[in-house]
């Protein structure tokens, strides 16, 4: 450790006098009947708190204890949203991904930080708050229907990510559409239809959004596949629907200056195994002989396209991609399966800690000119990888990544680290066993023109303790440490994903 030995390992916080509300400090939920049967639905596990989930309360600090400093040019809203629901009545969810959504507003100013969270108010989640009790399928559960399933916004969850549009919140999930919020009070104003021929189309969850505020993004529907152009000022240019090849679930692209790229992997979907009641994640089939679809489309005529193909590999996020003399470049983060997906999620969503998979990263260098793709890859365990925003779209140095550091167990990320992209040197900082990370994200400094020149904003759980806290890195020196921790006395259900906007 650096940084002053991390604040002296965090001591202060001990004698900090923060009192911690009684729902934030049990040891677990209440142990509650399954599906059709008494039986634990999750372990209380100190480790993975932070999968509890809370019980449909919102919650706020209005001023986080801050240990270091925060740097004075850091100012404004960082949004994060993930799944902050499992459980009502005698039912918890088997997946993460089926959570309801709640969405963090930590807010950066001049008097310190402060924290909001609410669960975004979707027709789903008021008709369950209402029953108390599940009323849809879930992603990953299965659930028997209780109220009529009109569209796939009648199990919308509203649980992956959230942007800021022309002013407002857009609470995101792949399966549907965007749920707009207001960016000061996180009130829900209700679902998002970009014309009324694309009314609950997918709306993916990832987003890219270009320096000038562009913003494309993607919707699939097994061999279907729905495009998006937005402008910054929230209104849509241009869309298509386009055959493309069958994947039960694509959650994330890429785009370069000319292209919108995509990595279909073979998952296949029984039918039979749904029809029979399965969920959809317990109806999946990993196709190891079959390939990985690459499929390109151009940004100025969504009607032209190429497919190409690689070995069978499994991703879920993207960093960034750029090309130059016709041969883009692009980053991911790789697995081999679906073993992390339908396997490990199910058990953690039980409390118990086991290991994952590791998820590497990996990059493709796709030459338009002959068709062929080189595939290279790296041994570090990371994820949830972001570029500096100035660089969407376009070349970049440097990708920054949560990190497992010296981990065995491979079962959560303690660190963060900088990849330089051309020579490959790493900048990393190691948390230590006690802290679980989520994605980090890159905030430009004030008035600096140079990629990298920015601060790292991240969330994490502190599991001595209990509690979450946001953590500021100058993103040139991560080795040296955090700048500043804000820490909240209670702790958060671990987000997805999610946004800074600076203030003037």
């Amino acid at each position: 450790m650096n940084r002053r030995n991390f604040f002296q390992s965090l001591g202060a916080v001990a004698a900090s006098g923060i009192a911690l509300p009684t729902w934030a400090t049990q040891t677990g939920l209440q142990q509650t009947g399954g599906i059709g049967k008494a039986k634990p639905l999750f372990r209380a596990n100190p480790r993975l708190t932070c999968l509890r989930g809370y019980q449909g309360q919102d919650v706020s600090c209005d001023s986080a204890w801050i240990e270091g400093k925060i740097p004075s040019d850091l100012r404004g809203d960082f949004y994060r949203n993930g799944p902050g629901l499992f459980e009502r009545g005698n039912q918890r969810y088997h997946h993460w991904f089926d959570g309801d959504g709640m969405v963090h507003a930590w807010r950066f100013g001049e008097q310190g930080v402060s924290h909001q969270a609410r669960f975004v108010r979707t027709k789903k989640f008021l008709a369950e708050q209402q029953a108390g009790e599940f009323l849809v399928p879930a992603f990953g559960t299965p659930i028997e229907a209780k109220i009529p399933m009109r569209s796939s916004d009648t199990m919308n969850t509203a649980n992956t990510n959230v942007i800021q549009l022309d002013g407002r919140l857009l609470a995101l999930w792949e399966g549907g559409s965007a749920h707009a919020m207001d960016a000061s009070s996180l009130q829900t104003h209700g679902i998002v239809s970009w014309a009324p021929e694309l009314a609950g189309m997918p709306f993916s969850a990832h987003p890219k959004v270009e320096a000038d505020g562009t913003m494309w993004n993607f919707g699939t529907m097994m061999d279907r596949l729905v495009m998006y152009q937005i402008s910054a000022q929230g209104k849509l240019i241009k869309h298509h629907v386009m055959k493309c090849p069958r994947t039960a679930m694509a959650h994330d692209f890429a785009i370069s200056q000319k292209h919108l790229i995509f990595l279909l992997s073979p998952i296949a979907l029984n039918m039979d195994l749904l029809r029979a009641g399965r969920s959809m994640v317990d109806s999946m089939e990993w196709k190891a002989e079959e390939s990985t679809k690459v499929l390109i489309v151009e940004k100025a005529d969504f009607t032209k396209s190429r497919i190409l193909e690689i070995p069978a590999l499994m991703l879920f996020h993207f960093g960034n991609a750029w090309e130059e003399n016709n041969i883009i470049h692009l980053d991911f983060v790789k697995s081999n399966d679906l073993t992390n997906f339908n396997t490990w999620m199910p058990k953690i969503m039980r409390g118990e800690d086991v290991a994952s998979e590791p998820s590497n990263p990996a990059f493709l260098r796709i030459d338009l000119n002959t068709n062929k793709i080189r595939l290279t890859e790296r041994l570090e365990n990371a994820e949830f990888p972001r570029v500096d925003p100035r660089v969407v779209g376009q070349r970049n140095q440097f990708l920054y990544y949560p990190h497992a550091v010296n981990k065995r167990d491979n079962n959560a990320f303690n660190g963060v680290m900088r990849l330089h992209v051309d020579s490959g040197k790493k900048d990393v900082f190691d948390f230590g066993e006690r802290y679980r990370l989520e994605e980090h994200v890159v905030v430009p400094k004030r008035g600096s023109r140079n990629e990298g020149e920015a601060w790292l904003v991240g969330v994490g759980f502190d599991v001595d303790r209990q509690t979450s806290f946001a953590s500021v890195f100058d993103a040139q020196n991560l080795s040296a440490g955090p700048v500043a921790l804000a820490h909240l006395p209670y702790w958060l259900p671990h987000c997805f994903h999610g946004n800074f906007y600076s203030r003037a």
